[in-house]
């Protein structure tokens, strides 16, 4: 019965180690997602603000002919 018991043992520490690993890779994981969505939100404000200055410098530059013509 003392193998038994030694090996139900180490699969009890086996799972415990594992039971935690996972959970410390959960919380990565949600930490590394909250960065992502913060990184997607970032990107999306810079594109509007891209965009819009693009729009801008489009209007304010009178179309005119090259001085050469």
């Amino acid at each position: 019965m003392g193998d038994a018991e030694d090996r139900i043992t180490r699969l009890e520490e086996a799972v415990a180690h594992q039971l935690k690993t996972i959970e410390e890779l959960s919380d990565q994981l949600a930490e590394q997602w909250k960065i992502v969505e913060q990184t997607r939100v970032k990107l999306e404000r810079l594109t509007e603000r891209f965009l819009s200055l693009e729009e801008e410098s489009r209007e304010a530059v009178p179309v005119t002919r090259p001085p050469h013509f």
